[in-house]
C-alpha cells in the first residue's frame, strides 16, 4: 500500500516472544528489498525516542508486532506513527479503533470461536493431547480512511 517504502521499524518486546513475527518479517523484507529496523523497548519514552530518530529518514514504515506489551503501549505508538507520518500497520482490529491506521490479522471473532469448539470437545470427552493444533484460519485487513486521508502523502490508496 505505501510503494515508495525503503524502511521498516519494527516495534516489538523481545523478551515475551515476537521473535518468530520478526524472522517473517525478515524473509519478507529480504526479497522486497526493505531494510528493517527492531525497535526493542518495553516503555512509552524508549519507543518514542527509537520512533522519532526512525523517522528522521524519508520512505519509512511501521510495523506493530502482536505482543502484550506492544497492546499496552498501542496508544503512544499509534500517536507517534501519526506525528512523524509513518505508514503503521498493526496486528489486531482494535488499534484501528483506537486510530491506527490499518491492520492485518486473525479475525478475533473466529478465534474465540475455535477456542469454543476445543472447549466443546474437551467437555465431551476428548482428551487435550488428542486434539490437533489449530492455526487462524479467517484473516482480516482493516484501514482508517479517515487516519488515511490524514496522513498522506504516502500514496493514494490501490484501487480494487
Amino acid at each position: 500500500m505505501v510503494p515508495r517504502l525503503t524502511r521498516v521499524a519494527v516495534v516489538r518486546d523481545p523478551t515475551i516472544g515476537g521473535g518468530g513475527q520478526l524472522g517473517a518479517l525478515q524473509a519478507a523484507a529480504s526479497t522486497l528489498g526493505i531494510e528493517l529496523r527492531p525497535i526493542d523497548s518495553r516503555d512509552p519514552a524508549g519507543i518514542e525516542r527509537a520512533i522519532a530518530a526512525f523517522a528522521q529518514q524519508p520512505n519509512g514504515g511501521l510495523v506493530q508486532t502482536a505482543t502484550v506489551t506492544g497492546s499496552l503501549n498501542r496508544s503512544a505508538v499509534i500517536t507517534l506513527a501519526a506525528r512523524h507520518r509513518l505508514p503503521a500497520i498493526y496486528p489486531l482490529r482494535y488499534y484501528v479503533a483506537d486510530g491506527g491506521l490499518m491492520s492485518y490479522g486473525p479475525d478475533q471473532v473466529e478465534m474465540w470461536r475455535l477456542a469454543a469448539g476445543y472447549v466443546d470437545r474437551l467437555l465431551k470427552g476428548e482428551k487435550p493431547g488428542d486434539l490437533p493444533v489449530q492455526a487462524p484460519t479467517k484473516y482480516e485487513l482493516v484501514v482508517n480512511l479517515k487516519a488515511w486521508k490524514c496522513r498522506r502523502p504516502y500514496s493514494p490508496l490501490p484501487t480494487m
